[in-house]
């Protein structure tokens, strides 16, 4: 039987290429990730929430000796001392009602190109819905090459829930995965939740995550959607 620890523990996301499980769904953002170089030094990795696209950045900036900076917190002071290693900025879109954050963005994008390093930018959508007023930005980041993390297959989900189930040490078992790879709504950011959601249930009842409690789970977010309707 499954065992589930009954003390809360902290959730370390594992983020090493070994950690990262290859499907159709992202097979080729895992291979531009890895190519040794792109058209014009810059990629840009799009896809939903808790699709992959950190731990894509962390695989890349660990094999690259690159550096990772948020974009709402890249500040126009370091981008001198950022622009001679490889670079991934990530969320850009996040920054798409500041101005002055998109100019210092700018000044990056440049001065990395020119130091002929790469730069990997990432966002939840594809690029040109980005919407950045800084003209020059937005025509820099559509110029990129961009590669997209699709919506997961049942191979991919069923990876991400055990990692998920990994990184906060919990062991249920394989029926738990099958089950909800086949009746959860297919989103890694409802996979995030789902996993969340159980692992506090567990512990505030001190019982395993068992098929049953994830039954009693889904049914529930069912029976409160349909409430809301």
């Amino acid at each position: 039987m499954a065992t589930q620890l009954s003390f809360d523990l902290p959730s370390k996301t594992a983020l090493g290429r070994e950690d990262f499980f290859v499907s159709p769904a992202n097979a080729l953002a895992v291979a531009m990730i890895s190519a040794t170089s792109w058209p014009g030094n810059k990629l840009v990795l799009s896809g939903p929430a808790a699709s992959g696209k950190t731990h894509l950045a962390h695989v890349w900036a660990a094999e690259t000796g690159g550096r990772i900076v948020q974009a709402a917190a890249l500040r126009y002071e370091e981008v001198p001392e950022l622009s001679h290693t490889p670079v991934a900025v990530e969320d850009v879109p996040l920054i798409a009602a500041d101005v002055e954050q998109q100019k210092t963005l700018f000044h990056l994008h440049n001065l990395v190109l020119a130091e002929g390093q790469a730069l990997l930018m990432t966002g939840r959508t594809a690029p040109r819905l980005w919407h950045l007023p800084l003209a020059d930005l937005q025509s820099r980041v559509e110029g990129a090459h961009h590669v997209a993390l699709d919506a997961p297959d049942d191979a991919l989900l069923g990876a991400v829930l055990a990692k998920l189930f990994t990184d906060r040490q919990l062991n249920p078992g394989p029926d738990v995965i099958a089950y909800l790879v086949k009746h959860m709504d297919r989103s890694f950011e409802t996979a995030a939740k789902v996993v969340a959601e159980l692992d506090r249930i567990a512990l505030d009842e001190k019982r395993d995550i068992t098929r049953s409690l994830a039954v009693r789970l889904l049914n529930t977010d069912t029976e409160q959607s349909a409430t809301r309707d």
